[in-house]
């Protein structure tokens, strides 16, 4: 199946989270059905299309998020300070405080047009 948009997930090297929350909150169409097992054992749904993920460093994520916000993509972001907070209030602050050239980006998610999506992550490799 073809889909007219990508999900791509842009995280630090050196790190193994991911940020697909973000897309799934802002775009619930992206959701697909929930699962039953052969059991009838019921799951939770998963985004229903494939999720590409990247590997950059911090100089590379920063480069992703001013491609995105110039293509009017409003990504997720997740900040190395964002480590050291406990509940979603603090991580909004966390980001709040600090200006977006001074942002220690970890990790980036996005979903927009496919065009769109590989012009923000060109020159970046999947993550291994």
């Amino acid at each position: 199946m073809q889909f007219d948009t990508k999900i791509a997930v842009v995280i630090r090297t050196d790190l193994a989270s991911f940020l697909t929350s973000g897309v799934a909150a802002a775009f619930p169409e992206c959701i697909g059905e929930p699962y039953q097992d052969g059991s009838g054992t019921q799951y939770l749904s998963l985004i229903g299309q494939p999720i590409l993920i990247y590997g950059a460093d911090r100089m590379a994520l920063t480069r992703a998020l001013e491609r995105a916000l110039a293509r009017n993509v409003k990504p997720a972001v997740y900040t190395e300070d964002m480590f050291k907070t406990t509940h979603d209030a603090a991580n909004r602050e966390a980001v709040r405080v600090v200006i977006r050239a001074e942002l220690n980006l970890v990790g980036l998610a996005m979903r927009a047009e496919r065009k769109v999506i590989d012009k923000i992550v060109d020159g970046l490799k999947f993550h291994n």
